[in-house]
């Protein structure tokens, strides 16, 4: 592995369809991961079937006898399970310099070529976190998503997010519905990495010798469109990125409720839900326009379609 070009990868935990699974891969391979690692949190032998041949893949089906033999029975929340999936992986990553650890909704967007900024980074540095883009539902058929992206000054980021979401300021991180911490690539190789799904620990050292990619974004399609959020709504609520257990953005005792209580309490208003999507989440013209004017707007055209027809040409979904 050549220290001028550093190589990286990718590991993800997936349960989704076989065509967002191959999208997934191939946008991954085609920015130039060295090798992806799939692990199949339900059965899909139509994608399986697809990826297993790849070189630069390895695909495990975690079923009931993976989890026996690897842990001794299955996590019953995802959380713990990705987490496991990406120490699983990072523990046999000899061909690559970087693991990169994501889901099936997120997608790397380097500003310039990924290998020059991971080659920049100081030895010391075993934490490359990279910061979400959160996509917005388009208000009509565009060839590109909307971004809104995350706000790195700290001492301006409430004032801001005030300005922009009048109604829901104090319920938003960053203004983001979902995660606003990333996700890092790992330097491989390194012993006695306790490895979560934001974070990581060596000997007591949290995330040792971080750096920020300024360079990249990692575009998360959260939701996509009234309906797709709907569809994975009560989910997020009770075990994913809206459950109770995560905090709020401002505390409740300032007037704050984490977004497990907001939604609770939207949801019994008479389209208190919808009221919330259409601000936060759509890409208005008058939402885009707040979002320009501080500099927090992007727009980027995936070509998912396109790139997954080049490495997986034989499949029809």
């Amino acid at each position: 592995m050549s220290t001028d070009a550093p190589t990286w990868g990718v590991v993800a935990t997936i349960k989704a369809p076989a065509v967002d699974i191959l999208n997934f891969v191939a946008y991954h391979l085609d920015l130039g991961a060295a090798h992806v690692w799939i692990y199949l949190d339900a059965a899909n032998p139509e994608a399986k079937d697809q990826l297993k041949p790849h070189p630069q893949l390895t695909v495990v089906r975690t079923g009931d006898t993976y989890w026996i033999k690897t842990r001794g029975k299955k996590p019953p929340m995802h959380q713990p399970r990705q987490s496991f999936n990406v120490r699983h992986a990072y523990n046999r990553a000899k061909n690559v310099d970087w693991l990169l650890h994501i889901d099936v909704d997120e997608f790397l967007w380097p500003d310039r070529p990924i290998t020059e900024q991971l080659a920049s980074l100081p030895a010391e540095c075993l934490v490359a976190r990279v910061r979400p883009a959160e996509a917005m539902a388009s208000v009509d058929r565009e060839p590109h998503i909307h971004f809104k992206r995350f706000i790195a000054d700290k001492t301006a980021r409430k004032s801001i997010v005030a300005d922009i979401y009048p109604n829901f300021a104090p319920y938003l991180k960053n203004g983001f519905v979902s995660h606003v911490a990333g996700k890092m690539f790992l330097r491989t190789g390194q012993k006695d990495m306790t490895i979560k799904i934001h974070n990581v620990v060596q000997n007591g050292q949290h995330n040792p010798g971080q750096v920020e990619l300024t360079d990249s974004s990692l575009l998360h399609l959260h939701t996509t469109s009234w309906d797709h959020w709907m569809q994975s709504f009560a989910y997020r609520h009770q075990k994913g990125s809206y459950r109770d257990e995560l905090g709020a953005a401002t505390p409740e005792d300032q007037g704050g409720l984490n977004l497990h209580k907001l939604f609770a309490h939207l949801a019994e208003e008479p389209e208190g839900l919808r009221q919330f999507y259409d601000e936060v989440c759509v890409a208005t013209p008058a939402l885009k326009a707040k979002l320009e004017a501080h500099d927090l707007l992007r727009s980027h055209s995936l070509e998912l379609e396109a790139k997954r027809r080049k490495h997986f040409p034989d499949f029809v979904g």
